[in-house]
């Protein structure tokens, strides 16, 4: 089958200049790699951008044929250019051209992008969250907010801007660097003190639940991961897969992590973060809609530590978005579907949480 592996690298391919920017920059080694593990399920591709561009070289790489279901598919990893809501952009415009794709519809990267919406949605659904308020100015009342808190953008993913505030004396600045820097609002969550749990999640309507991933902080004074943690710091905080938890508590992390999932219409595959207190309670922090797909990743290890191989795991998400259209798994011929066997290595791709 035709896929086309959509990312954001050039930013030269919009009208105009105009808007917040994607803060973040990605390079072409996962992508490349990932063009090789979707070769080695035997399908054909391209990689190209998702810019004004994109509808064309889609046109030309998979054209329409009014007889048959779509000849292609789109492995959707754009991040977006510039602008708000920017993970919604190019599932949009796939969308209106009729072009199937992986991952969420523009609606539910739109609920799981807005950290804000995604706290009330899943305490809708009794999942516990920190609570939370959302500012402008840092001058609002935190009513019965405990500290320390943690300041974040509400928007933004990758952990940019993300600060730990002890003192109220400190959140006016706090929340001025997120409105300044970012251009949206600040939101204020509590702190919990405890232990810091991934949850990957591939499928659709019955949910595999893969292994989980806790990161060890050990000692660290920062319990905490920031985007210094993450990819300034010598020595990143390793992942422990599968993590050290209890049947009980697995048990209870699985639901909640499903039913976020659920919550923010995602589909075919997704990363739930949370965090475990001292007393063991867990808390949701976020969802990411659209999970990094490096070697280093926790989705990759996850995936990798129930048995996948990087190309096995890249050749199921694309089966399962097609299994999601069109009701069976993609054929390399009529009526056989691909079964990748689990073997062994990976890929590697830059600055991706």
């Amino acid at each position: 089958m035709r896929v086309a592996i959509v990312w954001n690298h050039d930013h030269t391919g919009v009208i105009n200049r105009f808007g917040q920017p994607c803060p973040d920059e990605y390079g072409p080694g996962t992508f490349e790699t990932l063009a090789a593990a979707l070769q080695e399920g035997g399908h054909e591709t391209l990689l190209c951008e998702g810019d004004k561009g994109l509808l064309t070289k889609l046109e030309r790489f998979m054209p329409p044929d009014p007889q048959a279901r779509p000849s292609g598919i789109v492995f959707n990893r754009a991040y977006g250019i510039q602008g708000e809501y920017r993970y919604t952009h190019v599932p949009a415009m796939l969308e209106m051209a009729g072009v199937p794709y992986t991952g969420p519809s523009p609606l539910g990267h739109g609920l799981a992008d807005d950290k804000v919406i995604t706290k009330r949605l899943i305490r809708d659904r009794g999942v516990p969250t920190p609570n939370f308020r959302v500012m402008r100015r840092g001058t609002e009342s935190t009513g019965d907010l405990r500290f320390p808190v943690v300041v974040k953008p509400r928007h933004e993913d990758n952990s940019f801007g993300l600060q730990l505030v002890h003192e109220p004396a400190q959140l006016r600045q706090a929340v001025e660097v997120i409105v300044t820097q970012y251009a949206q609002d600040a939101l204020v969550e509590e702190y919990i003190d405890g232990r810091e749990i991934a949850v990957a999640l591939l499928g659709n309507g019955e949910l595999e639940v893969l292994p989980m991933v806790e990161y060890d902080f050990g000692d660290r004074e920062t319990r905490l991961m920031t985007w210094e943690t993450k990819f300034v710091a010598a020595a990143p905080p390793p992942k422990i897969c599968p993590a050290q938890i209890g049947s009980s508590l697995a048990t209870v992390l699985r639901d909640i992590a499903v039913a976020t999932f659920r919550a923010c219409q995602c589909r075919d595959y997704a990363r739930v973060d949370l965090r475990i207190d001292r007393s063991g309670q867990p808390f949701v922090l976020e969802i990411n809609s659209m999970p990094g797909l490096s070697m280093d990743s926790p989705y990759v290890l996850a995936a990798m530590t129930a048995g996948h191989s990087f190309s096995s795991l890249a050749n199921r998400i694309l089966d399962v978005a097609h299994t999601r259209y069109f009701g069976i798994g993609i054929s390399r011929t009529a009526g056989e579907e691909i079964r990748l066997p689990p073997t062994a290595p990976g890929t590697s791709e830059p600055r991706r949480r």
